[in-house]
């Protein structure tokens, strides 16, 4: 057990284990909406922590920190964007001390940075927020190249294919430079603007859910709209896809499954927790887990 030494404040819909923890396969790293952050080895052993809050005391929203931990370049990558003191830093993973700060827009944001490898095997950092992507190099830093025409604060973009698909001005591709230097932009289409959840790429579809609950399914080379499924929403995470089949969860904890193999996508299942659930599942080993506002899930086939 764990002693906030941060702010607990959140909104209702959200909780102060918002963000996701990441691993590098030896240790587990987590942060929560306080900015207290935590390093734990796989059998749950405390590592270090380190309440950023006492570095940083004005950095907080009053409706809950959500971005979560990347990894990059060996790098851990922790996202600090708010109305006040609004950064982002480069943490060494053994001790948590920063490598670098950078200053970051004071808007709240509660997107995920993405992450590019390049041709050289390196790795840059794509960091989102409402005045576009800056692609940064996570060793130090400093910024390869800047999209400046806007980006959401809270659906974070896609890569796949070596595309960026940014939630901006609806959905926005950009074409990223195998040396990391540079982008161009490849299309924009209004009528694949994401809401709340993260657009999702399949193969060469792109997927987004819009704030009506209709889940759109795009052409990833042209852009162009396919067809729509209104599904039961509203959303507060993003789907994910296994067996070419696209499963999310509503607030209210309704399962829903589509089959992405049907020529206009097709509901096959659905399956109600009747619990509030406001995160992405994970997929891992035949099998879905997802969190309500009280437990977590596993959905898998009987045994």
């Amino acid at each position: 057990q764990f002693w906030a030494m941060g702010s607990t404040m959140c909104h209702d819909k959200t909780s102060i284990a918002a963000p996701t923890p990441v691993t590098d396969g030896r240790r587990l790293f987590a942060i929560f909406s306080s900015n207290d952050l935590f390093c734990l080895d796989l059998d749950g052993n405390l590592k270090w922590l380190r309440g950023m809050t006492l570095d940083y005391p004005n950095a907080r929203n009053s409706l809950g920190m959500a971005s979560s931990l990347v990894l990059a370049g060996g790098v851990l990558v922790a996202q600090v964007e708010n109305d006040s003191e609004s950064f982002t830093a480069g943490l060494d993973k053994q001790n948590g001390a920063n490598l670098w700060r950078v200053d970051r827009p004071k808007s709240a944001n509660w997107t995920t940075a993405t992450v590019q490898k390049i041709g050289s095997g390196a790795e840059m950092l794509l960091l989102q927020s409402g005045r576009g992507i800056h692609a940064v190099n996570p060793k130090n830093g400093e910024v390869a190249w800047h999209y400046a025409d806007g980006a959401s604060t809270i659906p974070s973009s896609a890569l796949a294919g070596g595309v960026l698909y940014v939630p901006s001005h609806g959905l926005t591709a950009l074409e990223l430079a195998d040396d990391g230097r540079s982008f161009k932009q490849k299309w924009r289409s209004s009528r694949l603007r994401p809401d709340t959840a993260s657009p999702l790429v399949h193969r060469d579809r792109v997927y987004s859910l819009n704030s009506a609950g209709v889940l759109t399914c795009g052409d990833t080379d042209s852009g162009k709209r396919l067809w729509q499924l209104r599904l039961d929403g509203p959303f507060g995470g993003s789907p994910v896809v296994a067996d070419n089949h696209l499963y999310v969860f509503n607030e209210e904890g309704m399962a829903q499954v589509v089959d992405l193999s049907a020529p206009e996508g097709r509901i096959a299942g659905e399956m109600d927790l009747g619990e509030m659930i406001q995160c992405s599942p994970a997929v891992s080993n035949g099998a879905l887990y997802v969190r309500s506002n009280r437990r977590i899930w596993k959905i898998a086939r009987k045994t």
